[in-house]
């Protein structure tokens, strides 16, 4: 290849690259490709959801500090290069009726605005592929939607000159291909129920499921499907680094990995843009790339 090959994934708190798409960005380190999460928020009004960590004061004080420390302990783990955005966590709102957004967070910014601070970390890494969230944000957190928001922009923005000038985002560049993280699909959910089930095992996802009839969520189009299970101890690592987020003894890890690496081992992504040629399904984010390269 004549061109390296880099993967951007971008991101709306500490601990979402962890949760998404990790094993198959430490899969592309270990293949020599530069990969760079881009976190657009700090964390810093993200509930303390590790049991064993909650009522301890200084976390509670030191939050955005905290999450930090847990990124980049994450990041070395995965291996990846990582950067902020530096938008203030919008929090998740609850409550009938649900309260207003807190000033000056990041579902509040202008969307060009916003998008522009992406498209000048993309000018400047110049990723060929960007994985994000599509336009549910994976789930209704007004940070992940507003995450997809600017990555679309930034997608085709980070070409034009008229809207993002050079002299004050750098030189213009276009990414090839776009995706979207779906690594929640039903079919895995699914799978690894039932699976469990005819082993006599306990499965963690029955009320996942049960969940997943309320929504009447249509199912998206999983077109790439990236063998990692190899790397499924590197992203455990990774989650369990984030430790405000993230029990040990929770769901996460509550299915063997060996039943993991039986029944699904690939994570899923849905093609949302590409400008190169490719053949669905995928087995590799850079397909109709790496021959081009």
């Amino acid at each position: 290849m004549t061109e390296q090959l880099r993967l951007m994934a971008v991101h709306a708190h500490p601990d979402d690259e962890s949760s998404k798409g990790a094993a198959t960005m430490a899969k592309y380190v270990s293949e020599g490709v530069d990969v760079l999460v881009v976190t657009c928020t700090g964390g810093e009004r993200g509930s303390i959801l590790n049991p064993k960590l909650q009522g301890d004061a200084y976390i509670e004080a030191n939050i955005h500090e905290v999450r930090k420390k847990e990124m980049d302990e994450a990041r070395e783990i995965l291996g990846v290069a990582q950067e902020w955005l530096g938008f203030v966590d919008s929090g998740l709102p609850e409550g009938d009726p649900l309260p207003p957004l807190p000033e000056g967070c990041f579902a509040l910014e202008d969307d060009e605005t916003a998008a522009g601070r992406l498209v000048a970390k993309i000018r400047a890494f110049r990723p060929q592929v960007i994985t994000t969230y599509d336009e549910n944000g994976g789930y209704p957190h007004p940070d992940h939607i507003k995450t997809h928001t600017i990555s679309m922009i930034a997608f085709e923005g980070a070409a034009d000159t008229e809207r993002f000038p050079e002299a004050e985002f750098g030189p213009a560049f276009q990414p090839q291909k776009l995706y979207y993280n779906q690594g929640f699909n039903k079919p895995r959910t699914v799978a690894l129920h039932e699976a469990l089930l005819a082993r006599g095992l306990e499965s963690p996802y029955g009320d996942w499921l049960e969940r997943w009839k309320e929504f009447e969520r249509a199912e998206r189009t999983l077109t790439t499907h990236i063998p990692c299970d190899d790397f499924f101890e590197i992203r455990d690592k990774a989650l369990i680094a984030h430790a405000t987020q993230i029990d040990p003894d929770g769901g996460w890890f509550r299915v063997p990995m060996d039943i993991q690496r039986e029944v699904w081992p690939t994570e899923e992504y849905e093609l949302a843009k590409s400008l190169v040629d490719t053949s669905l399904p995928e087995s590799d984010l850079f397909a109709g790339i790496r021959d081009n390269a």
